[in-house]
């Protein structure tokens, strides 16, 4: 378990037993501390990533397979990953015709120039080194395939910020306290958003691992941003 407070440093093996604690409620939580908007942010990703049939897709931090449960319905063949072993074995029971695969972000257990895209929605800033991780998922994607990241990011009206920060330290913990049995977990996960990099700095990064002509789509005024990028 984590148990020191938020910051960009971190340790694979903590964020994996984080993540294995937390498994059985977290598409339940995702839904309430969102107030249902992370199925339409779902539904963004989706038409940001195009699948189509024959493609091959990888869906990283893809937990209990939602995600990637959408792009297999558009005909594409998709490998949802994930270091946390709970969270796959919980994917496995409710997503069956998937096939789950145990693999670090900044390690993957996948060939050179495989996948048509590559896409990690709410879990970039979990990896334990950012950087590692986008120059392995453009080392995976082969020439012309996109890369789609969607992570929680920086309100882009500085009045809401400050009611964001507020929100995020103390309306999703009460949450967790009703509804989950790890608030542990979700201190640490509002902590972390708060910690991550502000839209222009995650293009930065994304522009340094090698990924061609970065930009982003700001979602509910930046609460949630959607970078986009291609490899040459």
């Amino acid at each position: 378990m984590l148990t020191t407070r938020a910051t960009l440093d971190k340790h694979h093996s903590d964020v994996a037993s984080m993540f294995d604690g937390v498994a059985q409620r977290y598409d339940l939580m995702n839904s309430i501390m969102t107030m249902g908007a992370v199925d339409h942010w779902r539904e963004l990703v989706v038409e940001a990533v195009e699948p189509q049939p024959g493609q091959t897709i990888l869906d990283l931090a893809a937990g209990t397979g939602t995600s990637s449960a959408t792009f297999a319905a558009h005909g594409a063949q998709v490998y949802p990953t994930d270091i946390s072993m709970g969270m796959l074995q919980v994917g496995h029971q409710r997503q069956p015709d998937l096939h789950f695969v145990g693999g670090d972000a900044t390690r993957l257990p996948y060939a050179d120039d495989v996948f048509d895209a590559v896409t990690i929605s709410y879990g970039l800033r979990n990896v334990e080194d950012t950087s590692a991780a986008l120059s392995e998922m453009l080392r995976v994607t082969r020439p012309g395939g996109r890369i789609v990241v969607c992570e929680f990011s920086t309100p882009t009206w500085a009045p809401f910020r400050h009611l964001y920060r507020d929100y995020l330290l103390s309306a999703i913990p009460a949450m967790a306290r009703l509804a989950s049995s790890n608030q542990d977990a979700y201190d640490y996960l509002a902590e972390s958003i708060l910690a991550w990099p502000d839209q222009a700095a995650l293009a930065d990064l994304m522009a340094r691992a090698g990924w061609q002509a970065v930009a982003w789509r700001n979602i509910c005024g930046g609460v949630v941003s959607l970078h986009r990028a291609w490899k040459a």
